[in-house]
Formats: structure tokens, sequence, C-alpha cells
């Protein structure tokens, strides 16, 4: 399956309604977040040099729509729920327990989507210590853990 997702990092031209993203091939797109009955599906936040990933929704008379926006800046760190415990960290990679029955070893985005090894999820909310996966078994909630924790 294609990968549809543009990357790049988020430019200094975004603002409540639009996104800039300067793709990794150095171009710049400008993204309509908010348009008359659409809302774009933003995960993470949008701060300025953060690393995006964007997956456009129908283009329209407003131009380019972000259907969905996943701040991997956001992303990246160490996650711990009740029974798992891992780290996202750049380059696809995730670090855990290997004493887990299934642990995490890598990670991408596809087509808005998160792919923990051979799990897929929909990233059902991303906040400054939250993280909450979606699949077909259910919703999983995991917190940030602090640099300082252990």
């Amino acid at each position: 399956m294609a990968d549809t997702t543009v990357y790049g990092k988020c430019g200094e031209g975004t603002a409540m309604h639009t996104l800039e993203l300067i793709t990794d091939k150095g171009d710049t797109l400008t993204y309509t977040l908010e348009g008359l009955d659409t809302c774009s599906n933003v995960q993470g936040g949008l701060f300025v040099g953060d690393r995006l990933a964007v997956i456009s929704g129908p283009k329209s008379e407003e131009g380019l729509f972000a259907e969905k926006v996943i701040n991997l800046t956001s992303l990246l760190g160490k996650w711990v729920s009740l029974d798992k415990s891992f780290e996202i960290c750049e380059g696809g990679v995730v670090e855990g327990s290997m004493k887990e029955p299934k642990p995490y070893t890598e990670w991408k985005i596809l087509n808005g989507k998160l792919i923990l090894s051979s799990d897929t999820f929909d990233i059902y909310s991303l906040g400054a210590d939250s993280l909450y996966l979606e699949n077909t078994e259910g919703i999983y909630g995991y917190k940030r853990l602090s640099k300082e924790a252990k």
C-alpha cells in the first residue's frame, strides 16, 4: 500500500486556520485546517519547527485541506500504561522492555495510521502528557514519562 502522507516541518506561516508545511522535498504547502463544513483532526499541536505528518483531504475552492495532522515531534518519547512501556524514538525505532510478550521494536505512519511493529492504530488523541491509540480491540491509554523519571 502506497503512503499518501506528506512529511515536513511546521512553518512560521502557520495560523489558527492554516498550516504552512515545509515538505521534506523543500516545497512549501499551505493547508486549510477549517472549512465551511470541515475541521482537521490535529494531534499533538502545531508548533513551528516540529516535524509533521499530513494527510490531505479532497481539494476545494479553498485549496489544500489537511484531513489529519500528526505532530511527530510530540509523538516521540517514553509512554507507559498499566501493562506496556515503550519509547518512540527518531528514525522509526521503538525501545521497550524485551520481557513483554510482544514488544514493539519499530514504528511508522502509513496513511494517517500509527504502525507499531505489526499493530496498526488510529491516534485517537495525542497531548503533551497523554496518548490514546485505537484499534478494533479498543482504546489504549498511555501516560508520558518525563525524561527524569525511570
